[in-house]
């Protein structure tokens, strides 16, 4: 026990127990906010109008920010709330402290798992979906201990069979030696994996997109700009003889039209529509700027099992096999004779009872049901002692057949009942799981196996296993059909429930004998054939990423329309260094499938993409060439269509390799194994039934991959709308910076109410729906562009800015040119000179710039429905067209006075204004139409001329041109050589 005295050290030492996700005051989050760079740069320029005399619109914008600081302050404390109530639990625990840890009891009905904790002794069945999002209970045994973990070092990740992770649920806890169910505490408070999930919530990682950077670079651009054009007032109003002070809040006021504080918030709108219209299709996002980079993906990688195929599968049969020969196939495993064969089906799983419910695995669920064995509770005192009385020792599960009379014209017998004495779980990098079993009476305990095939019959007697095992794998495999191996072997020495705790599983699983093939039926998911084949259509690659059998995952690659039926396969084989002899890499086609000895079993095939060869490789072999040919893993992985027998840190190492290739990665699985890959991919789409999962930035409820079009289809929809509205937030500054210098240069300026009018009526209602146009129906091959700082963005702006420049001053020269004109007075300043006919000239041309660049930068084809389908947009458009040609036209009293409108009596000057503004909305909508099509178009078939940026692009350039192709089959090339062979 640890003394009293030792408790504040280990506390001091490890600290407490606690998962605090701070809580800031309103006043800490006001400081905070203020003190951001945006919030400053407002208050300047708020106490910059207010010296200008521009009460109105500084006394508007106090209102509004502070109205959006409030809301801020409002939505983040609230969410850091929600998140700390969704962390925070508190639950009781009995605890025995010892020199090795704090353990603690588990009940036997259950409880919240506090901390990260491996369990010593009994059985927990453990709902763990809050961390993986997989709602399928699993079952966790006691650590190894003794002999059996001689020399091994615990490691959460390869014992997590054993560890009971802080924040899931302990439905049932049971143990088997009488004393209570045991937990020693590995990690406390942000160590644990529920810690390092908050936390990476807390801190998320940053989105490492170019079109955030280069949004950055073009800010200071216009800093520069504003620089340039601070300058320039200060010289024109230094000529002008303009006070100082003026000279001083004139200048400053420039950097205020240029820069526009509004610009991160208008970002935004578009992905906020796009999370809302996500959410109605059942995705929820919890990184909202994923959804952009969702717009961008170029590889798509899919797990199989329920994610391309069902979840569930259906026992098609067993194969059994008499001396060496396989039998038939039988279809009904209930018919089985009893035997070894029946009973390693009856109780080879991990199938639990939580009540009277059987819970578990699908396939095993599946496998005992095909039986018509059923398990039952072990209740009680009496439960127990009947157990002891059976079998003559205590079990950790009973089976038994079912009751039935014996047919007339069948040999099937049901066979006496079986205690499971120890389970050795399934494991990821043994691809099997064993039990020991006993039948009545004082026998011997049977361990009975099963796992990937190839594997199983690796532990087998050799003369067990019979000859034509590999053709009849191949056979099933290449069918599409999921294959388990079955071996069983006597134990000598295990009698008693107490013995098999101390058996080893190596002791267990070597020398056993084979007993046939189990053979499911992996049913693809309707949704699946026709939503690849859209994004093969759209340029998308498709990639299966799958811990089954190679021939299985082929097949299934086949039928999803990854692999088309004319495309060409071939097998990779690679295999490590041993005997003195260096790593080997071969490429065989899949017309002459090898027949190799337990590298065999799980054959490497690949399928072309028109008319080339799509690779595929297993975990074993990809392991090999990152390690040994780590220079011709970038040509794999460009052709490479399917990756088998793959371990979960092996699907995580895959996405980052492919990510290195200048790929942008999405991953969908369904959040068990698949954690890390979703993770570590630009964008993680979890199929999940949860709203949402801290496994991945993206959680479907639907349980198929129709959402992975709709994801990028919105994210195309997302990036193409921020695009729009950057573009229309820097012309839109750029108008009002071309207009104040205009009005500075004849000492005039735009009045405190028309800045309003421009700022608020206008540029507030543009931005905030221009963003609520839907995507398009159609996912094409075409992408939108990622980068800010390119030739067709910049020259758009460009030119753009050449053609707004262009019109002002034109209209202005009109102006000046009427025979009513009246020049201004020079001796008189802004505000004091309102209203004035260039002012008001300029008003309503500006106006109308404002309304055209809203329509231009608004593009529908070919990521986003035309802009008549934005209908409350639309009809924000015409409303303000129709204002603006009202304010142009007639404006009434009231409007020219509260606007400092100039009344203009030459209607023949108004229609030229509005033809003027008319020709503008013309020469800019073919402007950005013409660099959309024209110039993009060009530049695209440039590119193509040039060296591509993107690595996986060069390379892909580089082996369609390579002769002879690539890859060689049927060709060795060895690690020490590999690099001359390789470029034969």
């Amino acid at each position: 026990m640890l003394s009293l005295g030792s408790k504040p050290v280990w506390r001091k030492l490890y600290g407490p127990n606690l998962i605090d996700v701070p809580v800031k005051s309103y006043i800490q989050l006001l400081r905070d906010e203020i003190l951001n760079p945006f919030y400053i740069f407002q208050i300047v320029s708020i106490i910059l109008w207010l010296c200008e005399e521009y009460y109105s619109y500084a006394s508007c914008i106090l209102v509004i920010s502070t109205f959006s600081i409030g809301i801020s302050l409002y939505q983040t404390r609230k969410q850091a709330a929600t998140l700390r109530n969704m962390v925070k639990m508190s639950v009781c625990v009995r605890i025995c402290r010892a020199p090795g840890g704090d353990c603690f009891i588990v009940p036997k009905d259950g409880m919240l798992v506090p901390c990260d904790a491996v369990l010593l002794t009994g059985e927990c069945l453990v709902n763990e979906s809050m961390l993986t999002g997989e709602s399928v209970p699993l079952t966790k045994t006691p650590l190894p201990k003794g002999a059996q973990a001689a020399g091994a070092i615990y490691s959460p990740e390869e014992h997590k069979r054993h560890t009971l992770f802080c924040g899931t649920q302990v439905l049932q806890a049971r143990s088997y030696t009488g004393a209570e169910v045991l937990a020693v505490v590995a990690q406390t408070g942000f160590c644990t994996v529920k810690g390092d999930l908050v936390s990476s919530m807390l801190f998320p990682k940053p989105v490492h997109f170019k079109f955030y950077k280069d949004a950055g670079k073009f800010v200071a651009f216009l800093a520069i700009l504003a620089v340039l054009g601070t300058a320039y007032s200060i010289a024109i109003l230094i000529k002008n003889k303009v006070p100082l002070g003026q000279i001083i809040t004139r200048a400053l006021d420039i950097v205020t039209v240029v820069v526009p504080p509004a610009l991160p918030a208008a970002m935004t709108v578009g992905t906020i529509y796009a999370q809302r219209r996500l959410k109605r299709h059942g995705i929820f996002c919890i990184s909202p700027p994923r959804i952009n980079l969702s717009g961008k993906v170029h590889l798509v990688c899919f797990d199989k099992t329920g994610t391309l195929t069902e979840d569930g599968l259906d026992v098609w049969g067993v194969l059994p096999k008499e001396k060496n020969n396989f039998l038939p196939l039988v279809y009904e495993p209930d018919r089985l004779a009893a035997g070894p064969l029946l009973s390693c089906l009856a109780t080879c799983h991990s199938v639990s009872l939580l009540g009277d419910q059987p819970v578990g695995d699908p396939v095993d669920l599946k496998m005992l049901e095909s039986t018509g064995w059923t398990q039952e509770a072990i209740e009680g005192p009496e439960g127990e002692a009947g157990v002891v009385e059976l079998f003559g020792t205590r079990a950790l599960a009973l089976l038994k057949p079912p009751e039935r009379p014996q047919e007339p014209h069948t040999t099937a017998q049901t066979g006496a009942p079986r205690a499971i004495l120890r389970r050795f779980s399934f494991s990821s990098s043994l691809r099997r799981m064993s039990v020991l079993v006993k039948a009545p009476g004082d026998g011997l305990a049977e361990a009975y196996m099963k796992g990937a095939p190839e594997m199983v019959a690796s532990l087998c007697k050799r003369e067990s296993v019979p000859a034509d095992f590999s053709q009849r794998l191949h056979r099933f495999t290449s069918d599409g059909f999921r294959v388990l191996g079955l071996a069983h072997k006597t134990v000598a020495s295990a009698r008693t429930f107490e013995d098999a705790q101390e058996v080893t599983r190596e002791s267990v699983e070597c020398e056993m004998a084979f007993l046939g093939l189990l053979v499911m039926k992996n049913v693809l998911k309707p949704e699946t054939a026709p939503v690849v084949h859209l994004l093969r259509n759209a340029e998308i690659r498709t990639v299966m990423v799958t811990g089954d059998n190679m021939l299985t995952a082929v097949n299934v690659a086949k039928s999803s329309r990854m692999v088309e039926a004319k495309e060409q396969v071939a097998f990779v084989s690679a295999t490590p260094p041993g005997h003195g002899k260096p790593a080997a890499l071969r490429f065989i086609p899949s017309e002459h499938p090898p027949e190799l000895p337990e590298a065999s079993y799980q054959l490497e095939s690949g399928v072309p993409k028109q008319s080339r060869c799509h690779l595929a490789l297993n975990g074993k072999s990809f392991a090999v060439v990152c390690e040994h040919f780590p220079e011709l893993l970038p040509k794999i992985l460009v052709r490479a269509t399917i990756f088998a027998r793959m371990l979960p840190d092996q699907k995580t190492l895959l996405i980052q390799k492919l990510q290195g290739l200048s790929y942008c990665v999405a991953m969908c699985g369904d959040g068990a194994n698949d954690c890390g890959a979703l993770k570590a991919a630009d964008v993680g789409i979890s199929l999940s039934e949860a709203e949402a999962s801290v496994a991945s930035p993206f959680t479907s409820r639907l349980a198929n991959i129709e959402c992975v079009p709709v994801i990028m289809r919105e994210g195309r929809c997302s990036l193409v709308t921020s695009f729009g509205v950057f573009k229309y937030m820097a012309l839109y500054s750029l108008v009002q910076f071309v207009s104040v210098l205009l009005l500075y240069t004849i000492n005039t300026n735009l009045g405190d109410l028309q800045f309003l009018f421009f700022d608020l009526i206008i540029t507030t209602t543009v931005a905030a729906l221009m963003g609520k146009t839907a995507p398009a129906k159609h996912l094409g091959p075409q992408r939108p562009q990622g980068a800010l700082l390119s030739v067709v963005v910049l020259g758009s702006l460009l030119l753009q800015t050449t053609l707004i420049i262009a019109v002002q001053v034109i209209s202005y020269f009109i102006t000046i040119s009427q025979a009513w004109f009246i020049p201004l007075n020079s001796t008189v300043t802004a505000p004091h000179n309102l209203p004035n006919y260039e002012n008001t000239v300029l008003f309503c041309i500006s106006g109308f710039q404002y309304l055209t660049l809203a329509v231009a930068m608004s593009k529908g084809h070919p990521f986003r429905k035309p802009l008549y389908t934005n209908v409350v947009f639309l009809v924000a458009l015409i409303a303000l067209f129709g204002l603006m040609v009202w304010l142009t036209l007639y404006p009434l009293s009231f409007m020219k006075s509260w606007l400092q409108l100039k009344g203009i009596g030459d209607l023949d000057f108004k229609v030229i204004l509005l033809g003027v503004a008319t020709l503008h909305f013309f020469f800019a909508f073919v402007l950005e139409t013409g660099l959309d099509h024209g110039l993009l178009s060009s530049l695209r078939a440039l590119r193509r001329k040039k060296s591509a940026k993107k690595l996986f692009k060069r390379l892909e350039k580089e082996l369609s041109l390579q002769q002879p192709a690539w890859p060689p089959f049927n060709e060795t090339l060895l690690a020490n050589n590999k690099i001359s062979m390789a470029s034969r």
